[in-house]
């Protein structure tokens, strides 16, 4: 099972890496070149690029998560 997610979010610039382990969220740096060089750029093209997810939702904030909801 995987135990770490880099994500975008919709309108945001860069990268997350989520270390679900860990417990923590870090900014990724973008190498120039390589797979998630070349992932990225179909991103910042207006592609989306999913592996390994399962279900991924933005919400507005943690609260609307708590409460039971999902923006639509």
């Amino acid at each position: 099972m995987a135990k770490v997610v880099v994500l975008g979010v919709t309108g945001e610039k860069g990268l997350w890496l989520v270390d679900i382990a860990a417990g923590t969220v870090t900014p990724v740096q973008v190498p120039a070149s390589g797979d998630l060089a070349a992932a990225v750029k179909q991103r910042d093209a207006g592609g989306v690029f999913i592996k390994n997810v399962d279900f991924a939702v933005a919400v507005s904030s943690a609260d609307t998560v708590f409460s039971g909801h999902v923006d639509g």
